[in-house]
């Protein structure tokens, strides 16, 4: 580690009409400690390299860009970005995202310093729809903290929000990671897996951009990311680093393959739902019938 408290974590690929604001937003915040910007910039096509460079020979105290000499993919610019971030603590802002509290920063390092027992810590978001739309998001979390049992049926953090503890010099994050194509919820499961708990803090941050991105991309197919979220449970369940973890690990397996049974229903992929219900079937036959039979309902519903 350097002497930086805290390193931003950022993505960018061909977002020249976004990434100047997302770093002025970040290069903007109040802090009593050091931090720098980690740039992985994936050979952009447009002009979101240039920015990236001008940012830095302005900044080059503080900001550290990768550039990419060959296309490496989300997932590889992702694992090479993580690595490359000095600080104590990890913040997330994809390229295209921003934040609009000067104090986010700040506020989510004083939670975690002096909260041992916590490991990430997100806050409440603005949603940014195509149109123009702002809509607010927050959770009621009446304690405000949450933790592994809860976040491996499904992650909840918003990326733009996330702060976690860089414990990339204790134990190597799964190299499984790689096989996904987006790393966030595996990390943030791999962070909690001992026990460590999720913050959360109960104000608006940051500004996420709807129907954008790669997840964004994915969601428009529900079972595509159905299949990659069983995928990594998938994986969690066969890794030895989250052994203590299993019994709520299988249960996390069981939900998913129902959300991608469901999904592939209602995509009219019927042999694919078949045969992803056939190990439901063997085990939890009445439950497979039941949730056929919902399923055809809400499809009736829908069309008359």
């Amino acid at each position: 580690m350097k002497n930086f408290a805290v390193s931003v974590f950022i993505l960018t690929y061909n977002q020249e009409d976004f990434i100047a604001n997302t770093l002025e937003s970040i290069l903007n915040q109040e802090t009593n400690f050091k931090y720098q910007l980690v740039i992985g910039e994936d050979l952009s096509s447009d002009a979101t390299r240039q920015i990236c460079e001008t940012y830095a020979e302005k900044y080059p105290e503080k900001i550290k860009l990768l550039p990419s000499n060959r296309r490496l993919g989300l997932i590889n610019n992702f694992i090479r970005t993580i690595k490359a971030c000095d600080g104590k603590y990890i913040a997330v802002c994809d390229g295209d995202d921003y934040w609009i509290e000067p104090l986010k920063l700040q506020k989510q390092y004083d939670f975690l310093e002096s909260r041992p027992d916590f490991s990430i810590v997100y806050t409440g978001i603005r949603n940014l729809y195509p149109t123009g739309e702002f809509k607010d998001k927050t959770w009621d979390h009446s304690n405000n903290s949450r933790n592994f049992d809860e976040l491996i049926f499904g992650n909840f953090i918003p990326s733009v929000t996330a702060f976690y503890r860089n414990k990339q010099n204790e134990v190597e994050i799964p190299n499984w990671i790689k096989n996904f194509p987006y790393g966030d919820w595996p990390v943030y499961l791999w962070l909690t897996r001992n026990g460590d708990k999720v913050g959360y803090i109960d104000e608006i941050t940051g500004v996420y951009r709807k129907e954008i991105g790669v997840s964004e991309k994915m969601k428009r197919v529900s079972s595509d990311i159905a299949k990659v979220n069983l995928g990594i449970v998938q994986y969690v369940y066969d890794d030895c680093q989250f052994s203590n973890k299993i019994g709520i690990v299988k249960k996390s397996l069981v939900k998913h393959k129902y959300g991608l049974m469901g999904s592939y229903f209602r995509e009219g992929k019927l042999i694919k739902s078949f045969i992803e219900a056939g190990d439901l079937f063997y085990r939890q036959p009445f439950k497979v019938i039941k949730t056929y039979l919902y399923l055809t309902k809400r499809a009736l519903v829908k069309t008359f």
